[in-house]
């Protein structure tokens, strides 16, 4: 995927280059793997995580040696890692319910509009809810892409219970004139038990209205943030049962591992890529095309 490639341009210059040089190095395996641990992190792939892959490539490189047999190892064992949990959107064909979450400044609104440029080009018909109410400008930016869009936008008024605009957009789904829902919420810091909390209550009414709703909790990562999206991704996990992770701002950042950390320590996949800020710039996460963009 050329597009991916791209975008991970400066990923891999802090990688590849760095791999190479400890393959021609004409060190010892165990120096190798040891320097191959130090450049993982310096990739923001976390310190568990990188040293699992590297494990794995050591029993690889036991086998065999020669810098082919590393970067063949390596390469399988961070595609294992990101093909272990499936991607794609898994929305009810009828009554599709998919909720943005994420900390403030993360770009959900407008990872929110790509997808639904998306669904609107595969025949969905859909209605996007406002459930940010504390700001005017959040409600004021969905509208703006509503109107862009030419989808409706369920709003409440400023302040408002969130809960109680999702209860309003789950009645007007279930009339049958849309077929998805598309939920903005607030930016929260993740540290925020009550924020969180509030978050649960509107997951739990749209599962009260709509039964096995909602179908896709995606949390919006800014891929710029490197190693520190984990915390994040924890919190919102544990108050949201997030499906998946949807990588925003992936254009120009050098911390695309932190990926590869999130699918293996919490079990996600990464469903989605943001490389841009239109509407079209989306592309669906390829673990096969992440690695080759890697190694390339």
């Amino acid at each position: 995927m050329a597009s991916l490639r791209e975008k991970l341009a400066r990923t891999r210059q802090a990688f590849r280059q760095k791999f190479e040089d400890i393959l021609k190095s004409g060190r010892s395996r165990e120096e190798i793997l040891e320097d191959l641990t130090e450049t993982l992190i310096l990739a923001d792939i976390g310190l568990p995580t990188a040293e699992k892959i590297v494990e794995a490539v050591g029993r690889e490189a036991r086998k065999s040696d020669g810098p082919d047999v590393v970067r063949d190892a390596l390469k399988a064992e961070i595609l294992a890692i990101l093909t272990r949990h499936p991607g794609g959107l898994k929305l009810d064909p009828k009554a599709g319910v998919l909720m943005m979450v994420g900390v403030n400044g993360g770009g959900k609104t407008t990872s929110l509009a790509k997808l639904a440029r998306r669904l609107k080009a595969e025949g969905r018909k859909s209605i996007f809810v406002a459930g940010d109410t504390f700001r005017a400008a959040a409600q004021e930016q969905l509208a703006v892409w509503g109107r862009k869009l030419d989808l409706p936008v369920i709003k409440g008024a400023y302040g408002a219970d969130p809960a109680s605009v999702a209860f309003d957009a789950c009645r007007r789904l279930k009339t049958g004139e849309f077929d998805a829902m598309l939920v903005d919420t607030a930016g929260r810091i993740h540290t925020n038990a009550n924020l969180m909390a509030e978050l649960e209550k509107v997951k739990r009414v749209i599962a009260r209205e709509i039964p096995g709703a909602p179908q896709e909790i995606l949390l919006v990562l800014d891929a710029s943030i490197g190693q520190n999206a984990l915390p994040q991704a924890r919190e919102f996990l544990k108050f949201a049962g997030l499906t998946g992770v949807f990588l925003s701002k992936l254009d120009g950042t050098a911390k695309g591992g932190s990926v590869v950390t999130i699918a293996d320590e919490l079990g996600l996949p990464i469903k989605f890529a943001g490389t841009g800020e239109g509407e079209d710039d989306l592309v669906e996460f390829s673990a096969e095309s992440f690695v080759d963009a890697l190694f390339s």
